[in-house]
């Protein structure tokens, strides 16, 4: 342990909330800018526990405030390589978060840090936290030698880091993709995020990287030579139930074991029954809307609201936490570019809406016949504008749909109908619909389970 440490530091702070009237400060987040990298170096340009801060520390910052944060590991070792960066980049979540009075959420340049007003008072310092993450790195996995962390607060210096930070993430992606399910024998697993999503497993595979953008199949491999009681577990894919919806029974059997019985199925590339489970590090979410019978995704830094009314927020607070939640998946960025894409549910040919700034980002990997008839924020801002969208386009969703005549023609009810799923939102596959007669509901929550 680190002498004079101002906090405690431990597994048990991991899953621990900073809520606003707790917090002195916020670090990167929706509000401001942030990324972090890691990345393997010569030992000779790694000054071993050397921690940096370009720009204002915490304890020089004034309550309330809301700063850029750039984290920056360079580590040096003999037998380190390439494929292990994305995944010792992912622990700096964990790490962060065994400090107390330190909250770390999400990865890559979506990451959002909150700092107590209790941490404050004992003093911590982000040349605290470097220390605390370097002696974990260097405890965890032997093959590190030499560790020196950079943090950059000042904003100019930040958006700097952030364009490199964007570069190698980039190159990183770009590794994957001539890779498919098809050509291994394993895929691989993840729980680095129960801390915060009990019942959430990862399964990771050359057509779907982890949720959080950080970890490809490469760098799942690389994991378990190097950390073979890790986080991360080797799955190897057994029989292929639904050839469709790809259903393995290896990922069945090891999601059902390490997210202690609460999932026992996942199609790996469908949204509807047993789709993946979202933690809450997921880059994007994707949503079933059954007005058009169409799916939509919506990313982190998506700042409008969807066709349902509601933003990224609202959706990601009501499907993450690890829930199995039929109609919404949380996924990574790079899964848009798979060929699998939800190909189960029929891919983009059922993709209806995506924001404008995801569209243009992957606008080429959209297929030719299909990526004009998406629409965007521009194009429709609620469901009776992307309806009118998707006719005049002749999307392939609009010849799915039937007796739309008898539905718009329907006599009012008298009767209020609400149709909700267990997290206030329309649901593919089902759904409940109550009925209210003269009845004023006020409910935080409403929570319907199916019995078994």
């Amino acid at each position: 342990m680190i002498k004079d440490f101002p906090t405690d530091i431990g597994l048990i702070y991991e899953g621990e909330r900073i809520r606003k009237q707790n917090m002195f400060v916020e670090l990167g987040g929706p509000k401001s800018t942030g990324a972090e990298l890691l990345e393997v170096a010569p030992k000779d340009q790694v000054e071993d526990e050397k921690i940096n801060i370009v720009g204002q520390d915490i304890l020089d910052m004034d309550e309330g405030t809301i700063s850029p944060l750039g984290i920056y590991i360079k580590v040096a070792g003999p037998q380190l390589e390439e494929d292990l960066e994305g995944v010792f980049e992912r622990r700096i979540h964990d790490f962060c978060n065994y400090v107390k009075g330190f909250m770390h959420l999400n990865s890559r340049d979506i990451i959002w840090l909150r700092v107590d007003k209790e941490a404050k008072k004992a003093g911590l310092s982000l040349k605290h936290v470097g220390q605390a993450v370097a002696m974990l790195f260097k405890t965890e996995f032997d093959v590190i030698k030499k560790i020196e962390i950079t943090f950059y607060t000042e904003e100019k210096e930040t958006k700097k880091f952030l364009e490199q930070a964007k570069e190698v993430y980039r190159k990183r992606d770009l590794r994957i993709r001539d890779l498919s399910e098809e050509d291994v024998d394993v895929f691989y697993g993840c729980i680095l995020c129960q801390g915060f999503a009990p019942e959430h497993v990862c399964t990771i595979t050359p057509d779907r990287t982890s949720s959080c953008g950080s970890i490809s199949w490469f760098e799942g491999r690389a994991a378990v030579k190097v950390d073979p009681k890790g986080p991360l577990v080797e799955v190897p894919k057994g029989e292929l139930i639904d050839p469709d919806r790809f259903e393995y029974a290896g990922v069945n059997e090891m999601s059902k074991e390490r997210s202690q019985g609460a999932v026992e199925r996942v199609l790996l590339h469908s949204i509807f029954d047993y789709p993946h489970t979202s933690c809450g590090c997921f880059e994007a979410i994707a949503f079933y809307i059954p007005e058009v019978d169409g799916i939509g995704v919506v990313h982190r830094d998506f700042k409008g609201t969807t066709p349902f009314g509601i933003p990224f927020s609202t959706m990601a607070g009501q499907s993450g936490g690890g829930q199995q939640l039929s109609g919404f998946s949380g996924v990574a960025k790079e899964y848009l570019r798979s060929p699998k894409f939800f190909i189960g549910d029929g891919g983009w040919n059922r993709t209806v809406w995506i924001p404008k700034e995801l569209k243009d980002e992957f606008y080429d990997d959209i297929p030719a016949d299909v990526r004009d008839k998406v629409a965007t924020e521009e194009d429709a801002t609620d469901l009776d504008g992307l309806k009118d969208f998707l006719k005049e386009k002749d999307h392939p969703v609009v010849k799915n749909w039937k007796e739309e005549v008898a539905v718009e023609e329907k006599p009012a009810m008298e009767a209020a109908e609400i149709q909700m799923s267990a997290t206030g939102m329309p649901v593919a596959g089902g759904g409940v619909t109550i009925i209210f007669k003269n009845a004023k509901i006020y409910a935080e929550k409403v929570i319907i389970k199916r019995e078994k």
